[in-house]
């Protein structure tokens, strides 16, 4: 999981940090919430951990604005020093996920990141045909058609498809793909993620007339995107 802690004490944000990655998740530190906009503008994010009071915004305009800008589900935890009840209704309020008061326990801090992702991915699609414009995808059979034409793949390619699909509309880096659709470790060659993507373009026909396009964002990885003959329909 990568999980983005958006905290401006540095003492504090290297122990969590180290909790989360001890934890097998990946984390980024990030001081300022401006830090964390640019951060979601380019790369995939899957929980955000996050400080009321920062030098240059606070929690809660932040949250507004994940919740205003951010097209797929992320869950949002507030670990901050403000403990009032009113404070925590707020926050809550405006479409965070969980709040902690500082101190925080490490352990407890763990299972809360787990629930909340427990719950955002109970939250994801669960049906069987998925229908994306001229694109229809079978998760039962695991079969994907373009106007109903089926299209041939391997089922790696088909795992591939499913997983873009999905996160349509987002920055997925390579490691991030070669986790969640090969499960192995980003750092090893990811030599066979481009040359399945150029598969995928090709066996799908990824380009305007067919409503997506699958384009490859320089030093950071891919992100399958709708073009306006989708966004008419």
């Amino acid at each position: 999981m990568r999980i983005a802690l958006v905290e401006d004490d540095s003492a504090l944000a290297e122990m969590m940090a180290f909790w989360i990655r001890e934890a097998g998740h990946e984390c980024q530190v990030l001081k300022e919430g401006g830090a964390l906009i640019r951060q979601l503008g380019h790369d995939s994010i899957d929980t955000v951990i996050l400080d009321w009071m920062l030098p240059d915004t606070d929690g809660i305009q932040l949250l507004q604005w994940i919740r205003k800008n951010v097209n797929w589900p992320l869950p949002v935890i507030f670990v901050t020093g403000k403990d009032s009840e009113a404070d925590i209704v707020r926050a809550l309020t405006e479409g965070a996920d969980d709040y902690m008061s500082k101190p925080v326990q490490r352990f407890e801090l763990l299972a809360r990141i787990d629930a909340v992702s427990r719950r955002s991915q109970a939250q994801e699609p669960s049906q069987q045909l998925l229908d994306f414009g001229a694109y229809t995808i079978d998760v039962q059979t695991r079969t994907v058609s373009l106007n109903d034409d089926p299209i041939e793949m391997t089922q790696k390619e088909f795992d591939l498809v499913l997983f873009l699909f999905r996160n349509a509309g987002r920055i997925l880096s390579r490691g991030h793909i070669m986790e969640s659709v090969w499960g192995r470790s980003p750092d090893l060659n990811t030599r066979t993620v481009d040359t399945h993507m150029s598969r995928i373009r090709s066996k799908l026909k990824l380009r305007a007339e067919n409503g997506w396009r699958l384009r490859a964002v320089y030093q950071h990885g891919y992100r399958l995107e709708p073009t306006q003959q989708a966004r008419k329909r």
